[in-house]
C-alpha cells in the first residue's frame, strides 16, 4: 500500500494513483460503463422526487417515476428494481455533511426568505399547516432535503453521460490506457466545472425558487466537490460495523474525520446502502457489459463473489474520478516553474493524499 508521500509525488508528477494494466482498463471502463447506466436512473428518480414529490407528507411511491402499473408496483415488492435506497443514502451524507457552497447558501437570508413564501403557500395543506407552526425548522429542512436531491440528480445526470462517453471512446480507441481514463475524466469534469446549479418549483400556477439562478451555483465547486467530499470520503457509518454506543467513541465526534466512505469500504456484500456499497454493487451486477462479466466469471469463485469483484473494481474506478478532480482542481499548472505555485500545488496534492492514504490503496497496484 503506497505512503501518503507516494501518492502526493504520483499525483505532482501527473502519474495515475491507479496502475496502467490491461486489466485496469477493463475493470475501469467497464465498471463505470454498469455505473453511467445506474446513475441515468439514479438521476431521473432524484429529480422526480425533487420536483414532483416535494414536501409530501408521505412520498411512498417516490421510487416509481410516476408510473403506478401494477406491473411496476410488483416488480418493487418482488425486488426486481433499481435500489434507490443508495441514491437516497448519498443524497442524505451529502445533506449532512453540508460542505461547499450550497450548503453555505441554505443559510443565507435569500434561501430563508424562499423557504417562507413556499411555506405560505404550502399552509393550504391540512397537515403542513399544523407542522409548520408546531415545528417551525421541519419544513425549512425539508426544503434544504429537496434541494440536495434535485442538485445531485443534476451531478449524476453529467456524470452518467461522462461515464458512457468514456466506454464509447474507449470501444473506439481513443481511450487506451488508464493515463487516458484520468484525463478523458478530468476534461469532462473541467467542461462541465460552470455549468449552473438551479432549482424551483411549480405549486398550482406560482412558481418559486428554491436555488435560484442569482444564487451562483456551479457543477463542480459546489456539487462535485462536496460529493467527493461526503460519499467517496466521510460517509456515514453503517449499522453492524462500528459500535453507535457513546461509551465506545468508535465514531468520531469531528465529521471532517469519518472515514466511511467508498475509498474506504471493505468489499463486503452486505446489501446495504452503507458502506460497503452492495445495494449499489446489485444495481451495477444487472447491468455489466458482457467482457467485464466473462472477466469476473474467470476469476476465483465466479458468481459466487461477483459483487465483491464489483465493489473491488468500482473502487479502482472511484481512484481514478478522484485523480481526475485533484488533477482539475490543482491551483497551478504542474508545469509551473514558480517556487511559491509549487508549494501551492504541493501542500495541496499532500492533503488530498493523507486522506487517501488511509483507503482500500491496495487496489491500486498491477
Amino acid at each position: 500500500m503506497p505512503t501518503a508521500a507516494e501518492l502526493a509525488d504520483r499525483l505532482l508528477r501527473g502519474q495515475t494513483l491507479l496502475a496502467d494494466t490491461p486489466d485496469h482498463l477493463l475493470e475501469v471502463v467497464g465498471v463505470l460503463e454498469s455505473y453511467g447506466i445506474v446513475l441515468d436512473a439514479y438521476s431521473r428518480n432524484l429529480i422526480f422526487q425533487a420536483e414532483r414529490q416535494f414536501l409530501k407528507p408521505f412520498p411512498v411511491f417516490r421510487f416509481f417515476d410516476g408510473d403506478l402499473s401494477p406491473a411496476k408496483i410488483w416488480r418493487h415488492l418482488i425486488h426486481d428494481r433499481i435500489n434507490f435506497e443508495y441514491a437516497e443514502y448519498c443524497q442524505k451524507a451529502m445533506l449532512w455533511h453540508g460542505t461547499g457552497g450550497m450548503d453555505a447558501y441554505f443559510d443565507s437570508e435569500a434561501f430563508i426568505a424562499n423557504c417562507a413564501a413556499i411555506i405560505r403557500h404550502k399552509r393550504r395543506d391540512p397537515l403542513l399547516a399544523v407542522l409548520a407552526p408546531l415545528f417551525p425548522a421541519f419544513l425549512p429542512e425539508l426544503i434544504r432535503s429537496a434541494a440536495t436531491t434535485h442538485a445531485l440528480g443534476q451531478f449524476w445526470r453529467v456524470m452518467s453521460d461522462l461515464f458512457l462517453d468514456l466506454a464509447e471512446a474507449e470501444r473506439d480507441g481513443r481511450v487506451r490506457s488508464i493515463p487516458a481514463v484520468v484525463e478523458f475524466l478530468k476534461q469532462g469534469l473541467v467542461a462541465a466545472a460552470g455549468l449552473p446549479i438551479h432549482y424551483g418549483v411549480n405549486l398550482g400556477d406560482s412558481h418559486f425558487w428554491v436555488l435560484p439562478p442569482e444564487a451562483g451555483l456551479t457543477f463542480l465547486a459546489d456539487v462535485a466537490v462536496p460529493y467527493v467530499e461526503a460519499v467517496f470520503l466521510r460517509g456515514m457509518p453503517f449499522l453492524g460495523t462500528v459500535s453507535f454506543n457513546a461509551q465506545a467513541q468508535q465514531i468520531s465526534h469531528d465529521q471532517a474525520q469519518f472515514a466511511y466512505g467508498a475509498l474506504y469500504a471493505d468489499p463486503l456484500p452486505t446489501m446495504g446502502a452503507g458502506i460497503p456499497p452492495s445495494l449499489l454493487m446489485q444495481d451495477m451486477y444487472r447491468n455489466l457489459p458482457e467482457p467485464l462479466h466473462r472477466w469476473y466469471l474467470e476469476r476465483t469463485r465466479g458468481e459466487g463473489d461477483v459483487r465483491v469483484k464489483i465493489c473491488g473494481s468500482f473502487q479502482k474506478s472511484m481512484f481514478c474520478v478522484t485523480n481526475a478532480a485533484i488533477a482539475g482542481t490543482l491551483p497551478h499548472p504542474l508545469a509551473s516553474g514558480d517556487p511559491a505555485e509549487q508549494a501551492a500545488n504541493r501542500a495541496y496534492a499532500e492533503a488530498w493524499a493523507t486522506r487517501l492514504a488511509a483507503g482500500r490503496t491496495d487496489c491500486l497496484a498491477g
